[in-house]
């Protein structure tokens, strides 16, 4: 970790909550969750909060961005459309999407520390003028918003490929097509979370990294520039880390369901 890094960690953890709080936070983390693990997730995994299916020689931040060019293909997104992101995160898609299809992008998201983000890094990366973040919280909106004969796509954690097709809630979003992209994915999903594994250009996710990230936090936190309550922060990101590749490993679900929907004429 560069000392610019650990300090930019430190200014940021915790997200609104201000920092004599964070502690007190980490105890109610199920509704504080996003506001403690935003600026460790963007860290460590950057702007794109989501894994990628992944070929033999790319880099992660490669795979990302490609996964991201194929959503907006799928969808036949064209120069000065607008477009709708939902479960946004702080916008790391929504930025790569409207660059890549000169689109304009409109995030949803129901974390008021991560629209405050995304909108910084919009100004940022010069798209504030035409992306854009509200404040909702549920999906029930998606079939509302969408005009007949418009497409809704999307990557699912997903436990079962299961459809029913007496099931009418199934059936009032017509599905062109689906599948689970990790399936053939020559590079393993949860591989920049994998401590076997070593990268320099994903050396923050690598055991080593992670090993260097969490002392950090813990020296930061005892001097007091990172808030009492950080390096549990970082404790409990670790071991979902370790969840997810051992349920990676056993194929028990997928962070890849694709689909692309389309609301009936």
């Amino acid at each position: 970790m560069s000392k610019s890094g650990a300090m930019d960690l430190a200014s940021n953890l915790g997200g609104k909550i201000d920092k004599s709080d964070v502690l007190t936070a980490v105890e109610k983390y199920v509704n504080k969750y996003y506001d403690l693990a935003t600026s460790f997730y963007e860290y460590g995994w950057g702007e794109s909060f989501h894994f990628a299916h992944r070929w033999n020689g790319e880099s992660l931040r490669e795979s990302i961005k490609r996964h991201e060019h194929f959503l907006a293909l799928q969808l036949g997104v064209k120069p000065g459309q607008k477009v709708l992101d939902v479960g946004c995160g702080i916008g790391g898609p929504l930025r790569e999407i409207a660059r890549f299809s000169n689109s304009s992008v409109t995030g949803i998201n129901n974390n008021e520390y991560q629209i405050t983000r995304g909108k910084e890094l919009n100004r940022l990366a010069g798209v504030d003028k035409t992306c854009n973040f509200v404040k909702y919280g549920c999906y029930k909106e998606i079939y509302r918003v969408l005009k007949p004969g418009q497409c809704f796509a999307a990557y699912e954690w997903c436990m079962t490929d299961a459809f029913d097709p007496d099931n009418a809630q199934h059936q009032k979003i017509k599905v062109i097509w689906e599948k689970d992209l990790a399936k053939d994915s020559p590079v393993p999903w949860y591989l920049p979370l994998d401590k076997n594994h070593f990268s320099l250009s994903s050396f923050r996710l690598t055991a080593v990294g992670r090993f260097i990230t969490k002392n950090m936090v813990k020296l930061l936190e005892y001097i007091r520039l990172a808030p009492k309550g950080s390096q549990r922060v970082s404790n409990f990101l670790e071991k979902a880390a370790e969840g997810l590749v051992d349920g990676g490993r056993r194929e028990i679900f997928t962070p890849m369901y694709f689909f692309l929907a389309r609301k009936p004429e």
